[in-house]
């Protein structure tokens, strides 16, 4: 085994082309993301977790369902258009919207060393997901920032090598994340450029 990173699916390996984002690497990378959540080590999180998790799989049934059809996320979204119930359309919002929260969270962790967790993961709910949710959804959320483990013990467990090898070095790790925090920013600014011009929010 290797650190964390290392042992998932890079958002930075996703595959982006002129004619969209590549369907099936971009949810293997997604499910990377969701174990992120177990190294946040808090119950909290767990309504987050399903959340995301529900969302890919509502985008990888509609792949299954329509492979060919499905290759990118783009083709996915337009051949679900005319269909009463675009289940896969707005689980992808809603995923997208869900990794925003995540990647913003991170990447403000990043550029303020000194931060924990907790005020990185608040400051990304403000201005991501927050303006989304009920009075219900936001007091679950607001419990689950509160609960962020601290910082150090956070990155010491994205460090590690669960079978008991060397950790990465703090250099390496900022390096690997802040290479899956920028491709997985992009996808996700690309996505919402592309739900935005062709309507396909409306609704949901």
């Amino acid at each position: 085994m290797a650190p964390y990173l290392e042992t998932v699916k890079s958002f930075a390996d996703v595959p982006v082309t002129d004619a969209g984002v590549d369907t099936v690497t971009f949810l293997e990378a997604s499910d990377g993301l969701v174990g992120l959540f177990d190294l946040l080590g808090s119950a909290a999180f767990s309504v987050v977790q399903a959340d995301i998790k529900g969302n890919i799989t509502k985008v990888r049934a509609r792949y299954d369902a329509a492979p060919t059809l499905s290759s990118t996320l783009e083709s996915l979204v337009e051949n679900e258009k005319g269909e009463k119930k675009r289940v896969a359309t707005e689980g992808l919002l809603w995923l997208l919207r869900g990794l925003s929260f995540t990647c913003k969270a991170l990447q403000n962790s990043q550029a303020n060393k000194t931060e924990e967790l907790a005020a990185a993961f608040t400051k990304a709910y403000e201005i991501t997901l927050k303006k989304f949710h009920n009075f219900v959804v936001k007091g679950v959320f607001s419990v689950a920032m509160k609960a962020c483990p601290y910082r150090a013990d956070f990155y010491a467990k994205l460090a590690a090598d669960p079978s008991g090898g060397p950790p990465a070095t703090q250099e390496k790790l900022n390096e690997e994340l802040d290479k899956w925090l920028e491709a997985l920013s992009a996808i996700v600014a690309k996505e919402e450029a592309f739900y935005e011009a062709g309507g396909h929010a409306k609704g949901f």
